[in-house]
């Protein structure tokens, strides 16, 4: 008796399917394994897709230099908004792993019920929309900066006074209300999720939407630091997504604060090097 509970808690039993048919059913009938299925398909999709264009730097050192010429075409800023999306997909939905999850949580404890859910995929897509759109901005912004020349055609920074400030103003967001509010809000989605729940796959997605929003304010400006470090950097991009990934599961503040304190320092560093470069005198 207590074996046949525990099946019984483990899942619904589908006698009429095939045996193979009845696992899938079961596994896809939860909604933690989706949401895990998810942030696992589509993180993988991103950094899959950031390494097809690493691979094929050629392309992008002509669309740079096509926007120092100014002379962009719609095909090149399409090309660039693509490896922007794929950048958030790889670097910021790994972090939202601890709210999806919390939702699927929640989700599979309704279903246990027998009460009405929503797939993890519809929160997803609000989260991943939000992204979108800040990849869509950055690359209004990588357009403004190349033709600026702050960006080279390897899409690097060409000024170190621009990199240093790119992470100062990082550094000091570090220490903002906004972005501890924002944190807050990642770091423990329960009480979003209980005040806000939603049945219907339009209020799901509008929660997406909503954590997307927390998530965004969170993390632009860590996200920007790519235009100091090289749009293309994949070892920063990397190692931002793991920082920004430790700061959501709730290390602590003082996490944050170091966080801040190294982005400063690293600025300041920068603009001081490139200070002394052009200074009257300077060796040779």
């Amino acid at each position: 008796m207590q074996h046949v509970e525990m099946t019984e808690a483990a899942g619904p039993k589908l006698d009429r399917l095939s045996p193979a048919a009845s696992r899938l059913g079961a596994a896809f009938a939860r909604p933690k394994v989706i949401a895990v299925v998810c942030v696992i398909a589509l993180a993988g999709l991103g950094w899959f897709t950031l390494g097809l264009q690493a691979a094929n730097m050629s392309m992008f050192d002509a669309l740079c230099s096509a926007m120092v010429g100014g002379s962009t075409s719609a095909s090149g800023i399409a090309l660039v908004a693509g490896m922007w999306g794929a950048m958030t997909l790889a670097m910021m939905l790994p972090s939202a792993a601890p709210m999806i999850l919390t939702y699927a949580e929640i989700a599979d404890t309704a279903a246990r019920k027998d009460e009405p859910v929503v797939s993890p995929f519809m929160i997803a897509a609000g989260y991943i929309v939000v992204w979108f759109g800040f990849a869509a901005a950055a690359t209004l912004a990588q357009l403004a900066l190349t033709r600026a020349a702050l960006l080279d055609p390897s899409m690097a920074s060409a000024s170190g006074l621009f990199s240093g400030a790119i992470f100062i103003a990082a550094g000091v967001y570090q220490f903002s209300a906004l972005k501890h509010a924002c944190l807050t809000q990642c770091q423990h989605p329960f009480p979003f999720f209980f005040a806000n729940w939603s049945t219907t796959p339009r209020g799901v997605f509008k929660l997406g939407l909503r954590q997307g929003l927390f998530c965004l304010g969170c993390c632009w400006a860590m996200m920007l630091v790519m235009f100091a470090v090289g749009v293309m950097n994949v070892v920063w991009m990397a190692g931002l997504g793991i920082v920004m990934t430790m700061e959501k599961i709730g290390i602590g503040k003082w996490f944050t604060y170091a966080l801040g304190v190294a982005l400063i320092g690293t600025g300041v560093a920068l603009v001081g090097l490139s200070v002394a470069a052009h200074w009257p005198g300077h060796a040779i």
